[in-house]
């Protein structure tokens, strides 16, 4: 699949932080032309301007009591409405990759904690999108802002190695 376009969709600060990681480390061999936007942002808009050449990845930051910072909300309110059709996003033309930012240092438990515990509203957007239809780029992508988000390069890696 050749992919030449693609829209990086961020809800939360930390999330914007990584958005821009995600840009810094395209490679000089591709020629895709990156968006970031806020999720906050029209998220219909991403379902009528997908097609068979355009990548969507969403990052979300889950902040305390596994909730989704408030832009982040507006997208994952968006998908997760029970009065989409269950094919939403089938026909292969809505393509994803979800990226999870989260810090267990909010979490009680610390000490048995990890990425998998702090990343709920990255979690329910993949599974929701999936259901719909979407097909995914990569897996799931899970970090841990407490563990210094060690996950998210070798996820960016795979992202656009994926993408070429």
């Amino acid at each position: 699949m050749s992919f030449t376009n693609l829209i990086i969709v961020y809800g939360g600060e930390l999330a914007l932080d990584v958005a821009e990681r995600v840009v810094a480390k395209q490679p000089s061999s591709t020629s895709l032309s990156v968006t970031i936007q806020s999720a906050s942002e029209r998220p219909k808009k991403l379902i009528d301007n997908s097609n068979e050449t355009t990548a969507i990845c969403f990052i979300l930051q889950t902040i305390e009591n596994a909730c989704a910072t408030e832009d982040g909300g507006t997208t994952l309110r968006f998908f997760k409405r029970k009065t989409h059709p269950s094919d939403l996003l089938s026909g292969g033309k809505f393509q994803f990759a979800v990226l999870g930012v989260g810090d267990s240092n909010l979490l009680l438990d610390r000490q048995t904690t990890s990425a998998k515990d702090c990343n709920q509203v990255a979690q329910e957007l993949d599974e929701r999108l999936e259901a719909l239809g979407g097909s995914k780029l990569v897996e799931l992508g899970m970090s841990d802002e407490r563990t210094g988000m060690e996950e998210v390069e070798p996820w960016i890696e795979e992202l656009w190695a994926r993408l070429q």
